[in-house]
């Protein structure tokens, strides 16, 4: 995909994009060029909210049976 820098050097994440990385208002993109390349690397940061959903989403993937574990560590 191809974008425009425009005047004041901005540029619009293409829509595809944006739903791939669910990149919302508020996150960051950190740019990286790369040496001796004519590349960049961008790292989506998400916003406080984004990131609280993401670590609460990971406890929550595990499933966990929370009485068998107290039980092994009470042996």
């Amino acid at each position: 995909m191809i974008t425009t820098v425009t005047q004041k050097n901005m540029i619009s994440i293409p829509v595809v994009v944006a739903r791939h990385f669910s990149i919302r208002p508020g996150y960051q993109l950190d740019w990286n060029p790369v040496e001796g390349k004519e590349e960049i690397h961008i790292r989506v940061i998400p916003d406080r909210q984004g990131l609280a959903k993401k670590l609460l989403g990971s406890s929550l993937n595990k499933k966990r049976d929370l009485a068998q574990e107290l039980d092994q560590e009470r042996e």
